[in-house]
């Protein structure tokens, strides 16, 4: 799933805040639905139990008048141990008229959103057996997802039917285990509407016939392992864009896209770089995992794009959109194949998507496209609360947390490409989406870790513990010095001192670090894994310039660099940071550095230097009207920190801006002055 866009008139705006200050953006739709579900509590999670779903056959009638279906559920089961009765997962909104089992009439209720079904007879663990229910009323008003199921209109003539399960809300439409644990092994989904329709769903469509009565019945077969939000619906006057892509030579795959007959013609050049994208994925993963069957778009009125298998729905704005294509793809591999097994693992579904989104872009452009991707994701993450493990699954807004789930989570990746190197990167990443173990079920993050540490021939336990499990992000104070040896070489000295963190006390990571001598450069990878620690390497030159993770491998934050021998020094340069959370509702916190004066000869004034710095620090409206003023007065050099509560001011969502200005009085020429963006979201 992606979520993407504000709405079209704050679009650009949000857009370039995010890429050159790292914000993300969402749907209004979905900021709304965060704050509505985020309260919703999901006591029945994670389904019953005591079954084994194997099957799923959902025949459904809809009537857009009344804005209701008409349904029959075929549900296939296996008892994991003995039992006469077993539950599934069913919204009180919809009506349960009668549950069968080969034909007899067996006894429910239906309460608390959980359909409870008494069998005919004792099961014993491991036999099958099918029930049968039919059901009606109107989906999606009782919603426990972003918004399950919908009735929208185009125009008073054109509605759309569609449904957006996930997390919660497959039960919102039909009764199931709702779970992603476990999958099924096939599903069948037949759909009937008025037949000026479009009906579609997963898998091929194995039938379609009008039925005389003004309606049409669509058949859609799927038979690959399917979990059970990504079985989907979608349903209007589609025009239809066939393709095929040649994925390997003389194999094709069909590719058909399902678009509102008005919006076509803008959205073909960018559904035609699926092709390219199935080919790079291909190549990086293995095969495109449904290839028996199809991949496509469904458009429906939801401002992001919901992976659902072999067939995603997209709104307008993710259709136009090169990176949501790619992301929603990305999820047929990691996602849908292989599916997170719980939702405290989502970053094993949204942050692989994510992460594949910067590949496409390396594979189809350059490295500076992905470095560009990734830099974005970078600064996002340093906004994450807690673990990328997510720690409330009753809320929805915890769960899709943009921060932690998406941005940080494919930071883990990069980092983790960067500590294994290219080579290895790209093959654990092969080898876990074609793992027997986990392709067409279900994984957990130990799972990767085990893969991972297979294929690196390393153990990554300290890297997952502290990205994963861990909070936050290394904060390092750097102090360096090049001496001269009685040999004629020079002894490099690098000391690093990370800041106290909560959980890890410190991150334990490979650091690379760049030397510029008058020989040439050259590149250290040190491992650090103390709080504080100084490393030696003794060199033919002296070092004339050191850059620590000169590639941006590492999540992390320069505090300060000076001389390794001075424990004592304070910062050497200025340094306005961005605010984190950003955007924000409604505090947010901004850090600056003030160096010491004498440290920068620009600035020295000889006998009478000073320390002391004039400092300002002012908030600004998108018009350049001064909001607040945080800071005014006299500082020493040092590292600041200042919380900015917008409820105080009155404000309403938007872009702003905050000034830091230094000088060395109040009315002399500024030392230092930098503007940055943030965003305020309500």
């Amino acid at each position: 799933m992606k979520q993407c866009y504000f709405a079209a008139f704050l679009f650009l705006t949000v857009l370039t805040l995010s890429a050159q200050d790292g914000a993300y953006y969402c749907s209004e739709g979905k900021t709304k639905a965060f704050e509505r579900l985020s309260k919703i509590s999901r006591a029945a999670y994670p389904g019953d139990e005591t079954i084994d779903a194997l099957y799923y056959k959902l025949d459904l009638k809809f009537y857009t008048s009344t804005e209701s279906l008409v349904g029959t559920a075929t549900v296939k089961a296996k008892a994991l141990q003995e039992m006469n009765n077993f539950f599934l997962d069913l919204s009180n909104v919809l009506t349960v008229q009668s549950v069968k089992q080969n034909n007899s009439s067996l006894t429910f209720s239906h309460n608390n959103d959980q359909l409870k079904i008494f069998l005919g007879k004792t099961y014993s663990a491991g036999e099958e057996f099918s029930v049968e229910i039919r059901y009606q009323g109107t989906p999606g008003n009782n919603p426990s997802s972003f918004e399950s199921f919908g009735f929208t209109d185009r125009s008073r003539s054109t509605p759309v039917i569609w449904s957006l399960s996930e997390p919660y809300g497959a039960r919102d439409w039909w009764p199931g285990k709702d779970t992603p644990a476990d999958k099924v092994d096939s599903s069948d989904v037949w759909l009937t509407a008025d037949k000026k329709f479009v009906s579609v769903s997963n898998g091929i469509l194995v039938e379609e016939k009008e039925n005389g009565d003004g309606t049409k019945t669509y058949k859609w077969k799927n038979r690959y392992p399917i979990a059970n939000y990504l079985i989907s619906v979608a349903i209007t006057n589609y025009s239809i864009y066939t393709r095929y892509c040649e994925y390997e030579p003389g194999k094709f795959l069909l590719l058909k896209h399902y678009v509102y007959p008005e919006n076509l013609e803008t959205v073909k050049s960018n559904l035609d770089l699926t092709n390219d994208m199935i080919k790079i994925f291909s190549d990086m993963f293995g095969t495109y995992p449904f290839v028996k069957e199809k991949y496509g778009h469904a458009q429906f009125p939801w401002g992001g794009g919901m992976e659902h298998q072999t067939i995603t729905s997209m709104g307008l704005g993710s259709l136009s959109s090169e990176s949501v294509v790619a992301h929603e793809l990305a999820h047929q591999w990691f996602g849908d194949k292989i599916t997170c097994k719980t939702w405290e693992h989502i970053w094993l579904n949204e942050g692989f998507a994510t992460y594949l989104e910067a590949l496409y872009l390396e594979a189809k452009y350059n490295e500076q496209k992905y470095k560009e991707e990734m830099t974005s994701n970078l600064a996002i993450s340093m906004g994450a609360q807690g673990s990328v493990y997510v720690q409330d699954i009753s809320s929805v807004g915890s769960i899709f947390n943009y921060r932690r789930s998406y941005a940080k989570g494919a930071t883990v990746l990069h980092m983790l490409r960067g500590v294994t190197g290219d080579e290895k990167f790209f093959q654990l990443m092969k080898e876990y989406a074609n793992d027997q173990r986990y392709a067409y079920g279900v994984a957990v993050t130990e799972d990767f870790q085990g893969v991972a540490e297979q294929v690196a021939g390393t153990d990554l336990d300290y890297f997952f513990s502290e990205w994963i499990y861990g909070e936050n992000y290394p904060k390092y104070n750097l102090g360096w010095n090049s001496t001269p040896l009685a040999n004629g070489k020079h002894l490099f000295r690098l000391r690093v001192r990370q800041e106290v963190n909560s959980n890890p006390q410190f991150f334990t990571m490979p650091v690379k670090v760049k030397l510029k001598t008058n020989s040439g450069d050259t590149t250290i990878t040190y491992f650090n894994n103390a709080q504080e620690q100084v490393f030696e390497t003794e060199l033919n030159s002296a070092v004339t310039k050191m850059e620590f993770d000169p590639d941006n491998w590492i999540l992390k934050q320069v505090l300060s660099v000076t001389d390794v021998d001075d424990e004592n020094s304070l910062p050497i340069s200025f340094v306005l940071e961005q605010n984190y959370p950003n955007p924000f509702n409604p505090e947010t916190t901004i850090e600056y550095t003030i160096p010491n004066v004498e440290t920068l000869p620009a600035l020295r004034t000889g006998e009478h230097a000073t320390s002391l710095q004039f400092v300002t620090l002012k908030i600004y409206d998108i018009l350049g009207r001064e909001i607040a003023a945080l800071v005014n007065g006299f500082h020493q050099p040092g590292r600041y920190k200042i919380k900015f509560d917008a409820q105080n001011y009155l404000l309403t969502s938007g872009v702003y801006f905050y000034k830091l200005t230094v000088s060395s009085s109040a009315s002399s020429e500024h030392s230092f002055v930098e503007t940055k963006k943030m965003l305020l979201t309500k």
